[in-house]
């Protein structure tokens, strides 16, 4: 399948082009689409987006879980259960 450009794509879903179907269309069918194949959509096109960028950010967030694990470890901080901090947020933020 020929791949097209990004002003392609656009004319043809934004101006009626019969190359593609129109915008309306393919929402209708991509959510016409039962769960898990929308789900495997939705993180094809979030991928699409800022795939270059991900790569150095998952990595990023791996040193940053690493470090974190280190300092529970090495005893340097001491974790607090995710139920008991949501409690201290509503609380705080309770109005």
């Amino acid at each position: 399948m020929e791949e097209l450009s990004d002003v392609t794509l656009y004319n043809s879903v934004y101006n009626g082009d019969d190359t593609m179907s129109s915008y309306e269309e393919i929402i209708s069918a991509a959510l016409a689409l039962p769960p898990g194949s929308r789900a495997m959509l939705a993180e094809h096109l979030l991928e699409s987006l800022d795939a270059e960028d991900q790569a150095r950010i998952d990595a990023l967030w791996a040193e940053e879980a690493e470090r974190r694990d280190k300092e529970i470890e090495d005893g340097v901080v001491t974790p607090i259960p995710g139920e008991e901090v949501m409690n201290r947020l509503r609380a705080r933020y309770k109005r």
